[in-house]
């Protein structure tokens, strides 16, 4: 086994792939913590107890769960919110889901907004239209994205629930109610 020293490794004038290993079976082993890039930073965080919110309001979801938090990044205290850090600017697949209940047979519509610095940038709804005696207590609303971040923004997750006792479902052992992102490129 022959060990190479260097600082930089780089394709030759003119071409853009490098490759490792071109016949054999080939195993590229990085020491712990070496490898960087995609896929990072990366967070995960679910709710731990039912969230009671205002009908007919957005309300920011507080979920306080860190599951996953490669780069304590997410606020799972005070803002419950992700900022990317410095750095790490890039292309986020972001995802939320959560489930909207109500006490009463009368959920009418639950929406869910996933926010970059305030601003809404992705929007899903779940409509009974207009039915409110339709039996409805219990909607899963879901989304996912991919967004360019700077460095510094932040995204958030809200619902706007039109029910009697409207509240997000923090069963947190079957993880209904989650938020996350990873960087998937620069």
């Amino acid at each position: 086994m022959s060990k190479l020293e260097t600082n930089t490794i780089d394709t030759i004038s003119g071409t853009s792939n490098l490759t490792i290993g071109s016949t054999n079976s080939s195993t590229v082993t990085f020491e712990s913590g070496a490898a960087t890039g995609q896929n990072y930073p990366a967070f995960a965080a679910s709710l731990t107890s039912d969230q009671s919110i205002s009908s007919g309001t957005w309300t920011k979801i507080q979920f306080n769960n860190e599951i996953l938090d490669t780069n304590n990044a997410y606020d799972n205290s005070t803002n419950y919110r992700f900022t990317v850090p410095t750095g790490q600017a890039g292309k986020y697949y972001v995802c939320l889901d959560y489930v909207s209940c109500s006490d009463s047979d009368n959920l009418i519509y639950s929406i869910l907004g996933i926010r970059k610095n305030g601003t809404i940038f992705k929007r899903s709804d779940m409509n009974t239209n207009g039915t409110s005696n339709a039996a409805f207590r219990r909607f899963q609303v879901n989304s996912s994205t991919i967004e360019n971040l700077n460095a510094g923004d932040y995204i958030e997750a809200f619902a706007y629930i039109s029910a009697t006792s409207p509240f997000i479902d923090g069963n947190d052992v079957e993880s209904r109610s989650f938020f996350g992102a990873y960087r998937i490129g620069a």
